[in-house]
């Protein structure tokens, strides 16, 4: 071989070796250090988890949407790490909150629960946020009274909220079926007293100036709305009104 054939030859190879470095240090078929696929229930990154199990109510970053926003510093210094983690585990019944644990039909094992749960203390919480302020507590400690709650939802509510919160040009409908169906006590007391930011509605502090909600007016308020459930949501008639439609169809095809 000539000596320019040669060096042609090592010319070519060089080229192929800067375009493929690793070739010859890594056995054919074995998988590089980073391309293992982790399988569902071993992701513990709490941006993935909060992504796919989340978001999609809540909102990206905790901002809010269909369900209440979860980085709203008033909701964490009221609802302490046990109430959080058993919302995530257990879902809510009765609400579109779903249980998200092994144990009770959902996708994500304790680990994956507490990763969500801390971080999103961690991230989104702050520390002596309502010093000084003294909160109606997270869960009600009487009963209410729906004919008082009546009388304070006029008084703190129904300005943005409307006549009997059938909706105002401020705020939509509160005693919508639909509404009532989807939230349970604890998510009306929760919003009476943490508010809606991310929808403009204030926490217990700022409905009236200088008159924050009092611990058994939210409780009666949340008794009124309560009391204003349909029995049958969604269901267009009663029984009887569905029965007598029937006969009048009937009458008609006759």
């Amino acid at each position: 071989m000539s000596a320019r054939r040669r060096l042609c030859v090592f010319a070519v190879f060089a080229v192929l070796a800067s375009l493929f470095p690793s070739g010859c240090g890594s056995p054919h078929g074995q998988p590089g250090t980073n391309s293992e696929i982790l399988a569902p229930n071993e992701v513990l990154d709490f941006s993935v988890l909060y992504a796919q199990n989340c978001a999609a109510c809540h909102g990206t970053e905790g901002r809010g949407g269909a369900a209440i926003a979860l980085a709203n510093p008033v909701y964490l210094a009221l609802a302490d790490d046990a109430a959080i983690r058993k919302a995530i585990a257990n879902g809510v019944s009765g609400t579109s909150m779903p249980a998200f644990a092994h144990g009770a039909g959902g996708m994500l094992t304790d680990k994956q629960i507490d990763v969500i749960a801390s971080e999103i203390r961690t991230r989104w919480s702050k520390p002596g946020f309502l010093i000084g302020t003294n909160p109606p507590s997270y869960a009600a400690k009487s009963t209410g009274d729906a004919q008082r709650g009546e009388g304070a939802f006029k008084v703190y509510c129904e300005s943005c909220h409307g006549p009997n919160g059938r909706g105002g040009q401020k705020a939509s409908a509160v005693t919508n079926d639909s509404f009532l169906a989807l939230v349970s006590d604890q998510g009306l007391r929760t919003i009476v007293i943490a508010g809606r930011p991310e929808l403009g509605a204030p926490d217990w502090r700022g409905n009236v100036a200088g008159k924050p909600i009092s611990e058994q007016e939210v409780t009666d308020i949340v008794a009124w709305l309560a009391s204003q459930r349909a029995k049958n949501p969604g269901q267009p008639y009663s029984v009887s009104s569905y029965s007598q439609q029937q006969e009048l169809d009937d009458d008609k095809r006759k």
